[in-house]
C-alpha cells in the first residue's frame, strides 16, 4: 500500500524506499543475467565515481585497451557490495573500507586493491547559519548543525559517504535520525547535493561531485581537510568460488587496467584543467596507512 499525498516526507520516503530499491534489485538481477560472459564485464560502483565525470573517460580507455564492454551499475558502496555478494556484479569498485573488509572476511571478493583516493567535505548555504565556515573537525562542524537545528541533508543509502556521515555523527554520541532538521534523500551524491542546493541545506559530499556540479548548486565548501574525512576506493573481484557465470578474466582485466600505469595518469590528471587541481590522487600499489600525511 502507498503512502497518502499527505503522508509526512520522512514517513513517504521510508515506505517507498524499500519498494524501489526490491523494484532496482530485480532489474539489475535481469540485467545481470542477460549481460554476464563473454565481452560484457559487469561492474558495480559508486554513484559519487560515476558522477564525478572519471568514468566518462577511463571506461571508453579500458574498452579501447581490452576490448571488453563495460556495463555499469552506479549505486551506494553497500547496494554494491550487496550486488557482489548475490553475484549480481562482476567487479567492484567502491570507497567504503569497514564495509569491504567485511566483505572480503565473509569470502565475497578476491583480490582488493587501492586505486584513488579524494576526501570528503561539508557544504552548506553561504549563509552558514551554523557558522562553520573554516571549522577544520567535522565532528565539531556537525555538533554546531546539530545545536543550531539547521538543515541537513543526508545520502541515508547506505552508501560509502553515507557510512563516514554516520560514523561521524556516531563519534558526538548523536542520532540525528528523529530530528525534523535532518532529512535522508535516499539518493546518490548528485542528486542529493541537487536537493540540498535546493532547500539551502548542508551535506556531506565527497570533492569530485562537488567540484563537478558546483556551478549549478548554491552551496559553498565549509568545512574540509579534517583526516576523517579520507575517501578511499578499491576495486574488488567477486570471488568466482561462490557465484557461477562470472567473468572472471574481464574483472580481472578491468582490475589491472585501474592499476596501470595508464589509468593511474588519467586518474591523477583528472580535473586538472577544468578545475585547476586534480579531483583524485591515484595511489594504487601505496602503502594506504600513508594515505593523506
Amino acid at each position: 500500500m502507498l503512502p497518502s499525498p499527505g503522508t509526512p516526507e520522512r514517513i513517504r520516503c521510508r515506505v517507498l524506499l524499500p519498494a524501489l530499491t526490491a523494484i532496482l534489485s530485480l532489474a539489475i538481477a535481469l540485467f545481470a543475467a542477460g549481460c554476464g560472459g563473454g565481452n560484457d564485464v559487469i561492474l558495480a560502483t559508486t554513484t559519487s565515481a560515476q558522477d564525478s565525470g572519471l568514468f566518462d573517460e577511463l571506461v571508453p580507455a579500458f574498452e579501447k585497451a581490452t576490448g571488453y564492454n563495460l556495463k555499469t551499475i552506479a549505486v551506494g558502496s553497500g547496494q554494491a557490495l550487496a550486488l557482489g555478494e548475490r553475484g549480481e556484479a562482476d567487479v567492484l569498485l567502491v570507497h567504503s573500507p569497514a564495509a569491504e573488509e567485511k566483505f572480503m572476511a565473509a569470502g565475497h571478493g578476491v583480490d582488493r586493491r587501492l586505486v584513488m583516493y579524494n576526501d570528503f567535505l561539508i557544504v552548506g548555504p553561504s549563509a552558514d547559519p551554523a557558522a562553520i565556515k573554516g571549522v577544520r573537525s567535522a565532528t565539531e562542524a556537525l555538533g554546531a548543525i546539530a545545536d543550531k537545528g539547521s538543515l541537513f541533508v543526508s545520502r541515508g543509502d547506505d552508501s560509502g559517504t553515507h557510512q563516514t556521515e554516520t560514523k561521524l555523527w556516531q563519534e558526538i554520541g548523536f542520532d540525528p535520525s528523529s530530528k525534523s532538521w535532518y532529512q535522508e534523500a535516499g539518493a546518490g551524491m548528485g542528486q542529493t547535493l541537487m536537493i540540498a542546493s535546493d532547500k539551502a541545506a548542508y551535506t556531506l559530499t565527497d570533492r569530485a561531485t562537488y567540484a563537478r556540479l558546483s556551478k549549478r548548486l548554491s552551496l559553498d565548501p565549509l568545512s574540509e581537510g579534517d583526516p576523517a574525512l579520507l575517501n578511499i576506493y578499491h576495486v574488488i573481484g567477486v570471488n568466482p568460488a561462490s557465484h557461477s557465470g562470472l567473468n572472471v578474466e574481464g574483472a580481472e582485466a578491468f582490475a589491472d587496467f585501474l592499476v596501470s600505469p595508464q589509468a593511474q595518469e588519467m586518474i591523477r590528471t583528472f580535473g586538472v584543467e577544468q578545475f585547476g587541481q586534480p579531483l583524485f590522487f591515484a595511489v594504487a600499489g601505496q602503502d594506504e596507512s600513508t594515505l593523506g600525511r
